[in-house]
C-alpha cells in the first residue's frame, strides 16, 4: 500500500468527484466536444441553427453541438453532414461550390471539399495557443530590440495556458487558398494554402484593447473588420495591416455586407450605417425597431435586408430610414441567404425557416 502523501492526492480527487455526483466511471467515460462526431438528430433541423451559407445551388446552415445540414432542392429537405466535433459553429462560407469552411466554439476551423457533405477538422483551440506562442517568439527572437514581440509572447502563453476555449465567430474565404479566421480577444488568423497553415495576425489589428473581433466580409474590393465597442477596421495592403476607420457608433456591430461603392455595418439596438466612400464618412439608418440586428443579405431584387434578433426583417433603400417588411410568424435569425431559385432561408435559434415574404 502506498504512503499517505502517495495516497492523498486521489483520496481528495475522489471525495470530490463523489461531491460533485460524479463517478469514477462517468469520468472516465467524458469525451471533449473536440473528439466527439456529432450525432445524427432527426431534430437537427429544427435545433438552433447560426449560420447559413450557399455552396452553388446548394444550401448549407451551421448550428449547435457541431450540427450542418445541407439543402439540394431550395430548402425542401434536409440532409445532416458528417461532422467530426460537437463544437457549436458560429459561421461558415463557400467560396466555390465544393470548397467550405465553418468555424465556432473550441477554436475549431472545419473544412469541406465536398459542398458540405461531410467535414474534416484543420484546427481547434488546443492547438491555436501554440501556434500563436511559436509565430510570435520566432519574431522575437529575429527583432530582439523590438519593443512589441515580448507582449505577443506573453498573449501566446496566456492561449495556451486557457486551453481550447477560443471562440471563433466569423470566417471568409476569398478562393480556396486565401482566408480569414476572428474570434473573441482580437484572435485573428489567416490562411494561404486553404487551411493547411495559419498565420497570427493579432499585431495587425490596431486593437490594443483585445476587443472581440464579430465579423470579417468584403465590400466591393475591401476587406472589413468590426468588433465590440464600435470596432471597424479596413485591410491596407500597402501596410499589410487592419488599419482604422472612423466609427460612427461606440457599440458593438455585429456584421456587415456591401458592394462596390456601398457598406452597411449594423449591430446593437437597431444601429446601423451606410458609406459610400469606404468607411470615411457614415449616414445612419433609422430603425422602426431598437432590437440587434443579427444578419443581412442581398435581396433578389439587388435591395439589402437586414434582420433583427426577434426575426424582424427591415428593407434598406440608400440612406432612407430601414423599412420594416411583414412577416406572418417571424422568429430569431442568425443568418440568411437566397436559394438558387431565389427564395429567402432563414436559419436562428428555432432551426430553419423559409418564409414566404419578399425575395
Amino acid at each position: 500500500m502506498g504512503s499517505f502523501k502517495t495516497l492523498a492526492p486521489l483520496i481528495c480527487c475522489a471525495l470530490l468527484m463523489q461531491s460533485a455526483g460524479v463517478t469514477a466511471g462517468q469520468a472516465t467515460d467524458y469525451v471533449d466536444v473536440l473528439d466527439l462526431p456529432a450525432k445524427a438528430s432527426a431534430l437537427a433541423q429544427r435545433s438552433p441553427l447560426l449560420d447559413l451559407a450557399r455552396a452553388g445551388s446548394r444550401l448549407v446552415a451551421v448550428g449547435q453541438r457541431g450540427h450542418i445540414l445541407y439543402s439540394d432542392d431550395e430548402g425542401g429537405r434536409w440532409q445532416q453532414a458528417r461532422v467530426p466535433v460537437s463544437s457549436d459553429l458560429n459561421a461558415v462560407t463557400f467560396p466555390t461550390p465544393e470548397q467550405g469552411w465553418a468555424v465556432g466554439g473550441d477554436g475549431v476551423v472545419l473544412h469541406s471539399q465536398d459542398g458540405g457533405t461531410s467535414w474534416q477538422k484543420q484546427l481547434d483551440g488546443r492547438q491555436i495557443g501554440e501556434l500563436v506562442l511559436r509565430h510570435y517568439t520566432a519574431l522575437a527572437r529575429a527583432e530582439p530590440d523590438s519593443a512589441q514581440w515580448p507582449q505577443w509572447v506573453e498573449e501566446g502563453q496566456r492561449l495556451v495556458e486557457e486551453g481550447a476555449d477560443k471562440p471563433l465567430l466569423d470566417v471568409w474565404f476569398q478562393d480556396d487558398r486565401v482566408g480569414y479566421v476572428v474570434g473573441v480577444f482580437n484572435l485573428i488568423l489567416r490562411t494561404q494554402d486553404g487551411g493547411q497553415s495559419w498565420t497570427p495576425l493579432q499585431d495587425r489589428t490596431d486593437n490594443p484593447q483585445g476587443l472581440h473581433l464579430n465579423a470579417i466580409a468584403r465590400a466591393g474590393d475591401d476587406l472589413y473588420l468590426v468588433g465590440e465597442q464600435g470596432l471597424l477596421r479596413k485591410w491596407d495592403s500597402g501596410t499589410q495591416r487592419f488599419v482604422s476607420l472612423p466609427s460612427p457608433y461606440d457599440g458593438s456591430f455585429f456584421g456587415l455586407i456591401g458592394r462596390p461603392g456601398e457598406l452597411l455595418i449594423y449591430g446593437l439596438r437597431g444601429h446601423a450605417y451606410r458609406s459610400t466612400d469606404d468607411g470615411q464618412h457614415w449616414v445612419r439608418l433609422a430603425s422602426p425597431l431598437p432590437i440587434s440586428i443579427s444578419t443581412a443579405m442581398q435581396g433578389a431584387d439587388g435591395q439589402f435586408r437586414l434582420f433583427t434578433q426577434a426575426g424582424h426583417m427591415l428593407l434598406q433603400r440608400g440612406n432612407e430610414p430601414l423599412t420594416l417588411l411583414h412577416q406572418a410568424e417571424p422568429s430569431p435569425v442568425a443568418g440568411a441567404a437566397l436559394t438558387a431559385d431565389g427564395t429567402l432561408a432563414l436559419v436562428g435559434s428555432r432551426g430553419v425557416r423559409m418564409p414566404t415574404a419578399a425575395k
